[in-house]
Formats: structure tokens, C-alpha cells, sequence
């Protein structure tokens, strides 16, 4: 079912009830005052028939009886009866005999009022006393025109009702139209916008109200679904590049190795250089696979409590091994009970400290890099300083996007994908990587690990 249907159901569903529950009250307060109201002109019809009856001896009871029924306010069918003290009939206004059981009798000296109904007339008796004897004065009628007014009080309630409901069901469905407008024309403005063209917006209206938030929270996501496209598209594009490299450079080695007739001397550096080449094309392949694989971690899983200074210590062991004429200077601020710890994916963390320090490395010109670990109660904060060879500051602003290499990276091995690796990493971690330059011969990479 369409929201607009739902809507319309749900506007007049809760009109109903409201009606209903109106009429309904509506109903029952007149019925209520009806009643009220007819008791006490009863009431009032007895009580003056018996003042006339016990006050003025000089009006025969047939006097009586004719001035009760040509009485202006008498009711419809009325009737006044007065009983003694024996329940013996002493005055009686009409010729109906209506007979009134004894137990009912008692019922209103015992209450002193009493009032009930039967099928057609309205009942009510009266204890009188007069020269210190018991009377019991019943009066009885028929109310036509309170019943009149409460049926087509009843008439008017049924199908004003109805009216009302049929009209807030065409206006109803007038204002959901309109409402939903703006949403058929988003779906109308979505369906048009295709893989190949993600550069299409929605309009979002001058209103500040939920469908014009729509409309923008849908053109950031496109935003981000574009960024995302065009940058897996360059990914492609640059893996493809560099992985091709290394491949040409591969076959073309073994090809003019095999229509060459070297010497075991000539194989020999080949078969190394070709080592090399795989060893970088292997190496290509592992950051590769962790760039791309990054999106499948979750924040919260494979989580295991990392020292911090010995991953670190065993991270600047490896780096040496393959550099041993590196320098790398590991200085922390607290005392070495105080280790920092935190929770985190320990191969992951490996890869980036093993990259920045590698980094450092790699384009330090004296292949030296200091290394500041700071622990403070919610993070840690750790510093890869070197001396930089020539960085640029564009080189700077665009030195954590993949792919991207420096002007000073020509004769360097290296594809550019580490440090984008390492911030990958870094914010699934939840944590933050800045890079400045403090002099203009260093440059500082800050990380920031929430211990969480």
C-alpha cells in the first residue's frame, strides 16, 4: 500500500474515532439533560397539583381535574395520582386507572423520590406530608417533543458525521497530494540518474522542512557515491599501471634473456633483477590487497590489547634488517612500567608503523628516524620525525592520497600506496595522522590512537 493511502486511512481512521467519540458525548448530555429536565417538570406538576389539592378546599375535584388538563403547560398523556397514608387513591387527575404496585409505593416513602420508566411513560413519586400525614403523589407523562428533539438530535449527529467524514476524505487526500509532491518528483528526479551520470542533483527548495533535508542528505550521499566511483576508478586505473609495470619489465628480461645467448654470469644478474621486480610487484600486490580490504574490518573486531613499544621496537628490528644502515631512535616521556596500551588489530598496526618508518627511510638523507611515543590517559600519540629531501607543499597536501608520489620520489623505489595504507588504518582505528613541516628540512607525521 502507498504512503499515500496510508495516510488518507490513518487521517480519517483517527477522524472517526474523534467524531464518533464527539457525537457520542454529545448525544448522551442531551439525553442526560433531557431527562433532567422532564424529572423535574414532573416534579413540579405534582408538587402544584397537590398545593391546589390540599390548599384550596373550595375547588371540587372534578374543578381540579379540568383545570389539569386544560392547563397550558401540561405535558403529553399526564397524569397526577395521590394516595393516603393506606395507599388508597384520593385524588386522581385523568380516567386511565393506571395501576401502581404497591412495592413502588413503598420504594418512595422509603426514598422519599423516586423516578423509573416503563415502555412509553416517565414515572416520578413524591412523599407530601401534610397536617402530619404521609401522601404519595405520583405524576406521570409521555415527553414527545424531548424525544422528538433527541431523535432528530440523533438524525443530525448520524449524518453531519458522515458528511464530515466524506469531506476530510477529499480534503484529506488534497493535502497528502500535495505533501507528497516533492516526493514523487524526487522519485522521478532518482530514476533519471544512472551509473554514468552521478553528477546529477536534486533540487532542494528554499523550505528548510524534512523533504528539502531529503533532498540533501540524497545529494551528499551521490556526492560520496561520485567521490567514491571516481576514486575506485583512478584505484583501477593506477593499480593497473603499476602493476603492468613491473610485468613489462619482467617478460621484457625474460624474452631478450632467451633469444640472447648469455653467459651464466649474464643469467645470473637477470634472474636478480627479475627477483627484484617480483619481490616489488609481490610487495605492490600485499598493500594493494590491504587497501582495498580495509572497508571489510570492522572498528570492533579482530581487536586484541597492542603493546605499543614493543610492536614498535619489533617494527624498527624488521626496518633495520632490510636498511642496516638506518637509524631509528624510539624516545618515549614515562617510566617503562607505564607501557602503552591499547586495543587494536595487531597485523594492521604492524603494517603502518613498518610503512612510516620505511617512509622515513626510504627518502631521509641521512636514513635516520626519530620515533616519540606519548602516553596520556585517553590516546597515543606517537611522532615519526626525519630530514625530507625537497618536498613540496603541494607534495605535502597530497602526500596521503594513493598512487600519489612526490617530485622527489623519481629514483626512489615505491608506488605510492604506503602512506595512504597507513591512514586507512589509522582512522579505522578510530585515530587521526597529521603531517607538517616544523623546519624546512623535516617533516613530522603525528599519530593519534584513541586507547579506547
Amino acid at each position: 500500500m502507498k504512503i499515500r493511502n496510508k495516510l488518507i486511512i490513518i487521517y480519517l481512521a483517527i477522524t472517526s474515532v474523534l467524531m464518533t467519540f464527539f457525537c457520542v458525548v454529545i448525544y448522551i448530555q442531551s439525553k442526560d439533560y433531557r431527562k433532567a429536565e422532564f424529572k423535574d417538570r414532573l416534579r413540579k406538576e405534582a408538587l402544584s397539583a397537590a398545593n391546589i389539592y390540599f390548599n384550596k378546599k373550595g375547588i371540587s375535584p372534578e374543578v381540579l381535574k379540568l383545570l389539569d388538563r386544560n392547563d397550558f403547560t401540561v405535558l403529553t398523556n399526564e397524569e397526577i395520582v395521590i394516595f393516603n397514608s393506606k395507599n388508597h387513591v384520593i385524588y386522581e387527575s385523568g380516567e386511565d386507572g393506571f395501576k401502581i404496585q404497591k412495592e413502588v409505593l413503598e420504594k418512595i416513602k422509603a426514598q422519599k423520590e423516586y423516578y423509573w420508566v416503563d415502555s412509553k411513560h416517565e414515572f416520578i413519586g413524591i412523599l407530601f406530608e401534610k397536617n402530619n400525614q404521609n401522601y404519595v403523589i405520583v405524576s406521570y407523562a409521555i415527553d414527545n417533543y424531548g424525544l422528538f428533539k433527541l431523535q432528530n438530535l440523533r438524525y443530525v449527529l448520524i449524518i453531519g458525521g458522515l458528511c464530515i467524514l466524506f469531506l476530510s476524505a477529499l480534503t484529506g487526500w488534497f493535502f497528502v497530494e500535495k505533501m507528497l509532491n516533492p516526493i514523487q518528483e524526487i522519485i522521478r528526479k532518482i530514476d533519471k540518474i544512472k551509473a554514468s551520470q552521478l553528477g546529477e542533483r536534486l533540487e532542494v527548495g528554499g523550505e528548510n522542512d524534512e523533504f528539502a533535508q531529503l533532498a540533501d542528505r540524497f545529494n551528499q550521499m551521490l556526492d560520496r557515491l561520485q567521490k567514491s566511483f571516481l576514486a575506485q576508478k583512478a584505484f583501477v586505473s593506477n593499480a593497473s599501471h603499476e602493476l603492468r609495470t613491473p610485468l613489462t619489465s619482467i617478460t621484457g628480461q625474460i624474452q631478450v634473456s632467451l633469444l640472447a645467448d648469455d653467459s651464466p654470469e649474464d643469467l645470473k644478474k637477470m634472474i636478480q633483477s627479475v627477483l627484484e621486480d617480483v619481490k616489488q610487484l609481490n610487495r605492490l600486490s600485499n598493500n594493494l590487497l590491504d587497501l582495498t580490504s580495509l572497508t571489510s574490518y570492522s572498528t570492533n573486531s579482530n581487536l586484541s590489547l597492542v603493546n605499543v613499544l614493543d610492536k614498535m621496537s619489533r617494527v624498527r628490528d624488521e626496518a633495520i634488517k632490510k636498511n642496516p644502515f638506518a637509524h631509528v631512535l624510539i624516545k618515549f616521556d614515562f617510566d617503562e612500567e607505564e607501557i602503552p596500551e591499547l586495543l587494536g588489530n595487531p597485523p594492521l598496526l604492524y603494517t603502518a608503523f613498518y610503512n612510516l618508518i620505511d617512509n622515513g627511510i626510504k627518502y631521509s638523507l641521512d636514513q635516520k628516524v626519530d620515533i616519540e611515543v606519548r602516553n596520556t590517559p585517553q590516546d597515543v600519540i606517537i611522532q615519526f620525525q626525519n630530514n625530507f629531501q625537497n618536498i613540496t607543499d603541494e607534495d605535502l597536501n597530497n602526500i596521503f592520497e594513493p598512487f600519489k608520489r612526490g617530485s622527489n620520489s623519481k629514483n626512489k623505489v615505491g608506488h605510492g600506496v604506503g602512506l595512504s595504507l597507513v591512514k586507512g588504518i589509522v582512522e579505522m582505528h578510530l585515530g587521526t595522522i597529521e603531517v607538517s613541516k616544523p623546519d624546512q628540512d623535516l617533516i613530522l607525521f603525528e599519530v593519534c590512537l584513541p586507547k579506547r
